[in-house]
């Protein structure tokens, strides 16, 4: 479903004047009481605020999800697609229109299951737009089936006896696929971190994977509310290139670990290494990463003034 707002029949917030956080709220969010998606809409609300984007000029593409409402909050374009869909409809909104901030909104089945294949080839494809994962390890729209990243042995709807799989790992996941060139973790109940990720994404020349942990009152209190309020269930992971928070935030973690996000190796190793705590921060950036939308949005690689060349010299082999 095409979510176009009303209030772009009078673009009177096109002028000098400062755009307000009130400029990109739309309807009231309907997400159940203490679910993390609205800490994560004040934030993205926020940053389209900070960065002064133009609403008329902004599109948010979802599939199918709790997470993916989320175009419907927001006072801009929007796009609420089809299940697992959420990223090809966003690389063809970019490719015809690299003019647009292009956002997508997608949830751990959304991305991880039906639509995995696009999620390979959006990372390869590298157009630049930040995709936002809210993974809270549950099919939460659906009342509680396990999901791709369920771990291993929670009691759902589909497995009442404890699913039986090892959960998919995003953030490893997204580490090996071809042409990656960032990749961020964060929780939505760490809001100055998580603000600070949405900036580093949206400045990233390229596509900007992020995946958010995010809490499931509803379905998952069990598994995320000791997380929250264990201090040491969390590692924050700096570097000078990484994921900068100011010093008061960066006294509420009590564990820390440098790590360079240029080293790839050393990425995939850290995902591998911090099983018994959730790493957040800056994994992976490459910012010359082949990008598929520099090879030419409208002609392919070709400008307007190379095919008025191409046409006059053809036309002068049958010019008397």
């Amino acid at each position: 479903m095409i979510s176009i707002k009303p209030d772009f029949c009078d673009l009177s917030f096109a002028n000098d004047e400062l755009l307000g956080i009130e400029d990109y709220e739309s309807s009231k969010a309907r997400w159940c009481s203490g679910c993390g998606a609205h800490t994560i809409l004040h934030n993205v609300q926020q940053l389209c605020r900070d960065e002064q984007l133009p609403p008329e000029k902004t599109v948010f593409v979802s599939g199918i999800g709790c997470s993916s409402r989320f175009p419907h909050y927001m006072k801009t374009y929007g796009f609420h697609g089809l299940h697992g869909r959420a990223l090809p409809v966003a690389g063809g909104i970019k490719f015809r229109r690299p003019d647009l901030n292009v956002f997508v909104i997608t949830g751990d089945g959304d991305c991880c299951s039906i639509g995995a294949g696009h999620w390979v080839h959006a990372i390869r494809y590298n157009m630049k737009m930040v995709v936002l994962l809210f993974d809270n390890s549950i099919y939460g729209l659906t009342k509680k089936q396990t999901s791709p990243t369920s771990p291993l042995g929670i009691h759902t709807n589909t497995h009442p006896r404890g699913s039986v799989l090892p959960p998919i790992h995003p953030i490893q996941s997204t580490l090996g696929f071809s042409n990656v060139s960032f990749v961020a973790q964060t929780v939505d109940w760490k809001p100055a971190h998580l603000y600070a990720t949405l900036k580093k994404a949206y400045d990233h020349p390229g596509l900007a994977f992020v995946r958010i942990v995010q809490r499931c009152p509803i379905w998952m209190k069990d598994s995320y509310e000791p997380v929250v309020k264990d201090p040491n269930a969390i590692t924050l992971l700096q570097h000078e290139n990484g994921i900068v928070i100011d010093s008061k935030a960066t006294q509420k973690f009590h564990n820390l670990k440098e790590h360079d996000p240029s080293n790839l190796i050393k990425a995939r190793e850290l995902v591998e290494t911090t099983k018994d705590t959730t790493p957040i921060g800056l994994f992976y950036q490459n910012k010359e990463a082949t990008r598929y939308d520099e090879y030419g949005a409208h002609n392919m690689g070709i400008s307007a003034e190379d095919k008025t060349e191409a046409i006059n010299t053809l036309m002068d082999k049958y010019a008397i």
